[in-house]
């Protein structure tokens, strides 16, 4: 009789407990669904222990922050160096709170140092054009190469990386400025037949060219224009080291551009300014332009030298107006 009674108040005290657990579950319920429907599981995010927002997806924010440390925006902006990251911390927030991830990534980005990436166009190790990306410059490369620009193979591109960005140049200018075209002047081993001498010589006045000249190159005037002793000098020669460069004294056209003996002027270039007025440039070692084209004011043509019939390196310099020699000294020096 003693264990039935047990036995009976062990089956009552186990369904109270079984009622009272179900209370409990029901309750958390309850409490849990009222929690969804008001509440929301957020993150709070601080940077230096300040409080800088709200997110609901941790992981996706952080992607974000890591890919532009890493990445940049994968164009001209490389990588950010950021010394501080952000922590984050679980909390229920009311739905009508709004989150704010992309205040969170520009403030978090925006307090780092952003590194910019463009490539130099270098000639002979010095840095002449620089460009956005990669490929434009290497089509500069292949467009110099195919136009044979003679310092092609002398084009080398550096990737470089800045806190500012580069003020950057477009393929066709750099092409355009850094083609050199290949010279192929007419050679002659020896002939007294090609030089083309002044019809005549002017020992008058000066006559009105029209036009201003620059001194072709630097030196000092070594043989004056007018009979010398030994001939009616149709020009100046201007002393200087073999390899001085010359320049075109106005711009023009190359009419000649000759090596060989020359008739005396030795390896020389002639160049036609309009209007009956040309420029002689004779004794040359080198010469840097070919017949046919156009030249500015200024541009190397050639490099003094001591071909021909000549005694020593310098420049013989003529102007002439209608095939008359006329005195340079008039124009320029």
């Amino acid at each position: 009789m003693f264990s039935i009674n047990i036995v009976k108040r062990g089956m009552t005290h186990f369904k109270r407990s079984i009622k009272l657990a179900l209370l409990i579950v029901i309750a958390t319920i309850i409490v849990v669904c009222l929690i969804a429907y008001f509440f929301k599981p957020t993150y709070t995010v601080t940077l230096d222990g300040e409080f800088i927002g709200y997110t609901q997806n941790k992981s996706g924010l952080q992607a974000r922050i890591n890919d532009a440390i890493q990445k940049g925006d994968g164009k001209n902006l490389a990588f950010i160096q950021i010394n501080s990251m952000p922590e984050y911390e679980l909390c229920l927030l009311k739905k009508n709170v709004q989150t704010n991830d992309d205040e969170i990534y520009n403030k978090i980005v925006g307090q780092g140092i952003s590194y910019y990436r463009y490539y130099a166009l270098l000639e002979d190790g010095e840095e002449k054009y620089y460009l956005a990306n990669f490929e434009d410059a290497e089509q500069v490369v292949k467009e110099l190469k195919d136009k044979e620009s003679t310092n092609s193979d002398k084009i080398t591109i550096l990737e470089k990386y800045n806190t500012s960005e580069a003020e950057t140049t477009d393929v066709e200018t750099c092409v355009t400025s850094l083609y050199k075209k290949k010279v192929v002047a007419k050679k002659y081993a020896s002939t007294r037949s090609s030089g083309i001498p002044p019809t005549s010589v002017n020992n008058g006045a000066k006559v009105d060219i029209g036009i201003s000249l620059i001194r072709p190159t630097s030196g000092t005037i070594t043989s004056r224009f007018g009979i010398r002793s030994r001939d009616n000098h149709k020009g100046i020669d201007i002393g200087a080291s073999k390899g001085t460069a010359i320049y075109a004294a106005a711009s023009g056209t190359v009419s000649v551009s000759q090596y060989g003996y020359g008739g005396g002027y030795g390896n020389y270039i002639i160049l036609s300014h309009g209007n009956g007025i040309q420029t002689l440039y004779g004794h040359c070692s080198e010469l840097c332009v070919s017949e046919g084209e156009y030249v500015s004011q200024g541009q190397l043509i050639a490099k003094v030298g001591s071909t021909g019939n000549s005694t020593g390196n310098h420049l013989h310099f003529e102007v002439r107006v209608n095939g008359v020699a006329q005195d340079p000294q008039n124009y320029v020096y």
